[in-house]
């Protein structure tokens, strides 16, 4: 399991947090202009937030669901606790906040650029192939959990 770990955190959020961001800075001839002190600061706030929600994630993942984020690696089990509590899918979260820190630690509107389509791709991606894949591996739970779970927008509620 621990080789397939690897793949996925290379594949997945190390090409989109590292990679693209880079080939963007690279071939948009990016030039570090400093940015407003506050917004270094969000930028820092998001990319700390961003970063320990997606090691817990992966962490989630790995000891409850038994697999990866990755579709050739999925969990064999659901998982509802920790941060999937408040919303579907954290370690997007996770992502676009580090992406989003990116674009204003580096003030790149290129970055910002790449956050939006991130969250695009992804908005279509999710409701058309992703869940689907949950409802048919995990059934009646998993639209259970959907009805009770938003998917983007985490939902805080008293119990």
């Amino acid at each position: 399991m621990k080789k397939e770990w690897i793949k996925a955190i290379i594949i997945l959020p190390f090409n989109v947090l590292v990679t693209i961001p880079v080939l963007i800075l690279y071939f948009s001839g990016y030039r570090y202009v400093y940015n407003n002190l506050y917004l270094i600061i969000l930028g820092c706030l998001l990319l700390i937030f961003g970063l320990r929600l997606g090691v817990l994630t992966m962490i989630l993942f790995n000891n409850t669901g038994k697999g990866t984020a990755a579709p050739w690696a999925p969990p064999e089990y659901l998982v509802i606790k920790g941060p999937y509590k408040y919303v579907r899918n954290p370690m997007i979260t996770a992502v676009l906040s580090v992406l989003l820190a990116e674009s204003l630690l580096l003030n790149s509107p290129e970055i910002f650029c790449w956050f939006v389509l991130f969250f695009v791709i992804n908005s279509i991606y999710f409701p058309l192939f992703e869940e689907k894949q949950l409802k048919e591996r995990f059934g009646e739970e998993y639209l259970e959990y959907m009805k009770k779970v938003p998917r983007w927008i985490p939902k805080f509620t008293r119990k």
